[in-house]
């Protein structure tokens, strides 16, 4: 229970209707979750306006209304109405405020970036938990704290929950968080109200183009949490990215840089690869890592990087490390009854997949096939389609288009946009399958002892989105069953 002045504290108010002193003990953005004392943040949403709910949460026994524009009969209301500039931000900050601004008190750290969020942020919340520095983590897969986990929804969520969550790692005694904070959270300003000790970027590659409209526009939403960080703070930055300087050129952060090519705070070479891992040279140190590809040796050194800045002792630190496995659906493996090597990965993007791709063919064996099965999202970046079938014929040995989340789209629709990207000389490489499953037993059928198979795009995701109805599906757990029969 708090009273409504001290959540409103720092929010951009343009007037007041009503008195402020009044207790508030629930925070919402969605109407159907207010009850009595409840404080409503009409929303204005990519689809939907929380301002069009205002007469429902009323209904639903809201004591206040925090709003851009005021309904037209607002005054017949016995609440309280508050008038902000912009509802997104003042959730942000309301947020904060209503769980005692947890992001004070504890150490933040964000990862940023079109790939990597995922790794960085998984493997640094272990390795820490493993070296008892009591850590918690918000990422695409989870959240989870101690003995609390939840899957989670959005990679960044609302300001709500993720205020909420850092208060109670606080209450559990965790001293750090790992986050991920994706560039749809930023743009909406999802973490705003939050102070950070540090912001990683991993890259920046072609993505969300759909939500952003231009890559310009895409880089310089990442480039805001940087610019927003203090002088207390550490920024670390992937030297090898061609944006990366430009991401730290306004911060007021103290700058760090990791790289596996130029000269940086902390370097990595890549010494030796197989498939069950390769051996790194990390500042002069050899480790070996059961991770594979150029992408994951980057991933290891931002890991390294974090550890070194929070001064963890070097050789307790590459020991951890070492002991690090890999992340649900990211170059997930297991070798079938058949000694077809099977492989899992989330790559979504052009970049994603060659480095996957490029991983393998790098490792594999001259005999060895690779075939690769992949689809492209519905309602997403359709630019992006062309791009991903182009390197993954270009890059296998053979390839079969299925589906992969169509949403509300015709997933024929879709691989035909897929199929404008293979060059003539590959149209013999391509199968089409729409069902995914069936392209999985299809790449069974057609693969020999040795070859490596590759199902990419959904990685850790447990559902196929299709008419806008989700159905389980695990890439894992499906690949497992089919090729081991």
């Amino acid at each position: 229970m708090k009273k409504l002045k001290e959540i409103l504290f720092g929010v951009n108010i343009e007037s007041v209707y009503g008195d402020t002193n009044i207790n508030i003990s629930k925070i919402t953005f969605d109407s159907r979750d207010v009850e009595g004392k409840t404080l409503f943040i009409a929303i204005s949403g990519h689809e939907v306006d929380g301002h069009d709910f205002i007469d429902n949460s009323i209904k639903n026994g809201a004591s206040a209304i925090v709003c851009e524009y005021l309904p037209e009969n607002f005054e017949e209301y016995d609440i309280v109405f508050i008038r902000v500039k912009c509802s997104k931000s003042s959730l942000s900050k309301i947020s904060s405020n209503f769980f005692n601004n947890p992001s004070i008190n504890i150490d933040l750290i964000g990862i940023t970036g079109t790939n990597g969020k995922t790794t960085i942020s998984s493997l640094l919340n272990e390795l820490f938990n493993d070296l008892d520095l009591k850590s918690g983590l918000i990422s695409t897969i989870n959240i989870k704290y101690e003995d609390f986990i939840k899957n989670s929804i959005n990679t960044t969520p609302d300001p709500i929950t993720v205020n909420y969550h850092l208060s109670q790692m606080i209450k559990k005694g965790i001293k750090v968080c790992f986050i991920e904070v994706s560039s749809h959270g930023i743009y909406q300003k999802r973490v705003e109200g939050l102070r950070f000790k540090g912001m990683i970027f991993t890259n920046l590659t072609h993505d969300h183009l759909d939500y952003h409209k231009s890559f310009n526009n895409y880089r310089d939403t990442k480039k805001v949490v940087f610019d927003f960080l203090d002088k207390k703070s550490f920024a670390l930055i992937n030297k090898d990215d061609r944006n990366a300087d430009y991401m730290v050129q306004n911060t007021n952060a103290n700058v760090y840089s990791y790289s596996l090519k130029l000269k940086s705070n902390f370097t990595c070479k890549i010494i030796e690869q197989q498939l069950d891992g390769m051996l790194l040279s990390i500042e002069n140190s050899e480790i070996w890592t059961k991770l594979i590809g150029d992408f994951n040796a980057s991933n290891i050194t931002a890991i390294y990087s974090v550890g070194k800045l929070f001064n963890i002792d070097k050789i307790k630190l590459l020991t951890g490390i070492s002991k690090l496995e890999g992340v649900d659906g990211r170059l997930q493996k297991f070798l079938s009854t058949d000694n077809v090597t099977v492989i899992i990965d989330y790559a979504h993007t052009p970049d994603a997949v060659e480095n996957v791709i490029s991983t393998i063919n790098n490792i594999k064996k001259n005999n060895q096939n690779l075939i690769t099965v992949i689809g492209c999202g519905g309602d997403r970046d359709k630019n992006k389609r062309s791009l991903m079938a182009k390197i993954s014929s270009d890059l296998s040995s053979k390839v079969i288009f299925t589906s992969d989340n169509p949403r509300s789209e015709n997933p024929k629709l879709i691989i035909e946009d897929m199929i404008e990207g293979v060059s003539s000389y590959n149209a013999s490489k391509v199968t089409i399958e729409i069902e995914r499953k069936k392209a999985i037993e299809k790449a069974k059928k057609i693969s020999v002892n040795g070859d490596i198979v590759l199902i990419a795009g959904k990685g850790h995701e447990n559902y196929q989105e299709s008419n806008n109805q989700k159905v389980h599906f695990d890439d894992f757990e499906i690949a497992k069953e089919i090729f081991n029969k």
